[in-house]
């Protein structure tokens, strides 16, 4: 009797597995970077969490895809010159172009200080760089904070990051089931969000 009725909640559990496990491969498969974009936007974004991000970025502005560079997450302290050092960028170069916002420690505070600096420049839209395995969330997050502003990823792909055969290496596969863990929370909350502003009278 006791395993019969703990059947079907076995059942249940190696399917809620089966669809983690086919979901888990959908995302690393939808982590392969697309061809840039060359349409130009008001603003670029950088989330910090690697030199490649900001690399990326300085060298969008420098096509002149984006009137503006803003980073994301800067340290307290952490100045223009600090920023660009190491990177063969003078400071003065960019001084007129680029902004730091110092008030964001995780990916929802990114797009609150992001949303906060495009209303302040009058901005609609922007290019979105970060890792590409932070895209998704980034982007699932982002639209939320700021539905009216066009976004146009452009992911990049950090030192030691394996994009083949992503489960072979310990550390690529950690970050990768993390990240994907966090992109299915944001995802429920923004569908959450969205059903109780549905329901409000």
């Amino acid at each position: 009797m006791r395993e019969r009725r703990l059947r079907p909640a076995l059942v249940a559990l190696l399917a809620v597995g089966a669809l983690w496990v086919f979901g888990l491969v959908w995302f690393a498969r939808g982590l392969q970077p697309p061809p840039a974009s060359p349409e130009a936007t008001d603003a670029i974004v950088v989330l910090t969490g690697g030199s490649e991000r900001l690399a990326a970025g300085l060298d969008l502005l420098d096509q002149g895809l984006a009137q503006k560079l803003f980073v994301s997450g800067v340290p307290r302290g952490v100045g223009i010159a600090d920023l660009v050092a190491g990177t063969g960028v003078s400071p003065e170069t960019v001084a007129c172009c680029v902004a730091l916002g110092h008030n964001a420690d995780n990916t929802l505070e990114n797009a609150e200080e992001t949303s906060a600096w495009l209303a302040a420049e009058g901005f609609r839209s922007l290019r979105l760089v970060t890792a590409t395995y932070h895209m998704p969330r980034s982007l699932v997050v982002f639209r939320r904070a700021m539905p009216g502003v066009r976004i146009v990823p452009h992911p990049v792909y950090p030192a030691g990051f394996k994009e083949r055969e992503w489960w072979r290496w310990p550390g690529t596969l950690s970050l990768t089931v993390s990240e994907y863990n966090k992109y299915l929370a944001a995802v429920a909350i923004d569908r959450l969000d969205r059903l109780a502003e549905r329901v409000a009278p």
